[in-house]
């Protein structure tokens, strides 16, 4: 096996950096969770978020992460490409504006449980040479589908690669050990950008009012950083049985927490 972790770590007063690892992990329901696609509250909160995202530099993160994964790619063959939580696509999307010169020919599968993602959305993907599809399923759903393929011998879809944006955080123990062992199983490198579980992070959360966010969006911001990930917590996680990965961990930004793994070899 092959492991090690990247971790740049924003120079704070060792005092503060050291409440990073003693903040305990929670995960809880956040609000926008349990809405219909349709409620006002619901939609302002998405807004909402697609201006967090912007000022957390989210896609930029994604692209750089995403074409460093990919540079040593030769093959003519379109890029597969699994997004899991997807939304209503925008973020991916301000994602494929970016690295569509380098990646000219993909096949993007946009997964999520709620239909979001209107059809001017996947016609842009189109204009970039990108050919997207909307698979509307819940992601555990998707797992098990999978895994009963395997089991029964039956053909099943592989990704080059999977991507998931503030989605991980919503899960813990054996569901987040399961759904990282389908992603693993189904896919030839993975990427995930999640909150960063840290004291900055979780000051910042309280002041996401100030670029107008609402009652549903200030109150998840905050238990989104406490369900956060920091060190080398989803790298612990990660199955690797049987299978060599080289595998990454590290904070993005003042506010984010990235993990990608790339799988090397199989063992025997």
């Amino acid at each position: 096996m092959v492991a090690f972790v990247v971790r740049r770590r924003l120079q704070l007063p060792r005092r503060l950096a050291a409440g990073e690892w003693m903040m305990p992990r929670i995960v809880a329901v956040e609000t926008l969770d349990g809405l219909a696609a349709d409620d006002p509250a619901a939609m302002r909160s998405r807004r909402d978020l697609r201006r967090l995202h912007r000022a957390m530099g989210t896609r930029s993160i994604v692209s750089r992460a995403l074409k460093d994964m990919t540079a040593s790619r030769r093959t003519a063959a379109p890029l597969r490409v699994l997004e899991l939580g997807a939304g209503d696509g925008r973020l991916m999307l301000g994602v494929a504006r970016a690295l569509a010169p380098a990646w000219p020919q993909v096949e993007l599968t946009l997964l999520d449980r709620q239909t979001l993602i209107e059809r001017a959305t996947i016609a842009r993907y189109g204009e970039l040479g990108w050919s997207a599809v909307v698979k509307v399923v819940d992601v555990f759903d998707w797992a098990a589908d999978a895994t009963d393929a395997r089991l029964r011998g039956r053909a099943t879809a592989h990704w080059d690669l999977i991507v998931a944006n503030l989605f991980l955080h919503h899960f813990e123990g054996a569901q987040l050990t399961a759904l990282l062992t389908a992603i693993a199983a189904n896919a030839d490198q993975f990427f995930v950008c999640e909150p960063r579980r840290a004291w900055l992070a979780l000051a910042g959360s309280h002041l996401v009012g100030a670029i107008g966010a609402n009652a549903v969006t200030r109150e998840d911001a905050v238990l989104s950083v406490r369900a956060g990930f920091c060190r080398n917590e989803l790298t612990a996680l990660w199955p690797t049985q049987g299978v060599e990965w080289q595998l990454q961990e590290y904070s993005a930004g003042l506010f984010s927490h990235c993990f990608r793994a790339r799988r090397l070899a199989a063992n025997g």
